[in-house]
């Protein structure tokens, strides 16, 4: 049986170089991160609670730490933790982590600037400097978070923001007064303005669209070109299929039904014309 633990980050601002803030905060966050004790007898596992035992601290050989470089005029100018508007215009990005033994992590590059070796060998010497500063940053917070909490004092991410911060907003409570309360809203209706004209029935813009009460015309009505070509193509199919069924009447009404031999056949191209009636001698040989 293993630990299986997970860590979801939640950006409350971003104003650039997002990469190097994730890797120190998930970074603190597991070095902060307290696991519950545990015994092992044989098959038995025993879990215990924070009140049984203190929790224990993860295995944390060292620390990782991402530093970003932002080049510029492919690579003339180089600038470390860029901004989120120095992002905008930056030719290529390289992130290199690294711990404070000197040791690469990893070195990701992105962007349209080709980087040569010095370059890269100069901002490897930066990031060496870099996160010496902050790993020992990291270990002097959270040395002082277990000094207060041992301490009893203010520990946790609300405390080490100034209260001025989280209340800049703050407005003292007011009493409602909530007497007459039918009263009052019947004084208001009576002193707004009357609604303005009301439509009886929805008003139809465009076909399959209705807009109802005031407001802008709307152009969902409006037809996209794909669906223009689609309707104007249904629209030639049914006026040629209309066509056909046109000209099919046309040549029932104006031929002659095939009867039997002994039967008189009656040939009329319309109600109007006169009727004509033929004995069976007088048929022609091939009738249509």
């Amino acid at each position: 049986q293993v630990w299986q633990i997970r860590l979801d980050m939640h950006l409350l601002n971003h104003d650039g170089n997002i990469t190097d803030a994730a890797s120190i905060a998930g970074i603190v966050a597991l070095c902060h991160f307290r696991r519950p004790d545990v015994s092992v007898q044989g098959e038995e596992v025993t879990v215990y609670t924070p009140e049984e035992r203190d929790p224990v601290p993860l295995s944390i050989h060292h620390m990782p730490i991402c530093v970003s470089f932002a080049f510029f005029h492919q690579g003339t100018y180089l600038l470390v933790d860029p901004t989120e508007r120095e992002e905008r215009v930056m030719d290529g990005l390289l992130v290199i982590a690294m711990n404070k033994h000197h040791e690469i992590c990893t070195i990701q590059s992105s962007g349209v600037v080709m980087l040569l070796q010095d370059q890269i060998l100069r901002c490897s010497k930066i990031t060496a400097v870099k996160v010496t500063e902050i790993t020992e940053l990291i270990q002097k917070a959270l040395e002082n978070d277990q000094k207060a909490r041992k301490e009893g004092g203010k520990f946790g991410f609300a405390e080490s923001i100034p209260n001025q911060r989280i209340t800049a907003f703050k407005m003292e409570s007011a009493a409602v007064d909530t007497k007459d309360v039918e009263q009052q809203a019947g004084e208001v209706i009576a002193k707004a303005d009357p609604p303005s004209e009301v439509f009886a029935s929805p008003v139809l813009h465009t076909p399959g669209t209705a807009q109802i009460g005031e407001g802008v015309e709307s152009s969902w009505g409006d037809l996209e070109d794909s669906e223009k070509e689609e309707a104007a193509e249904e629209e030639g199919e049914s006026e040629a299929a209309a066509f056909e069924c046109e000209k099919v009447e046309t040549e029932d009404t104006s031929t002659l039904r095939e009867t039997k031999s002994d039967e008189p056949i009656v040939l009329s191209d319309s109600e109007e014309e006169e009727v004509v009636i033929l004995e069976p001698q007088e048929l022609p040989k091939k009738t249509r």
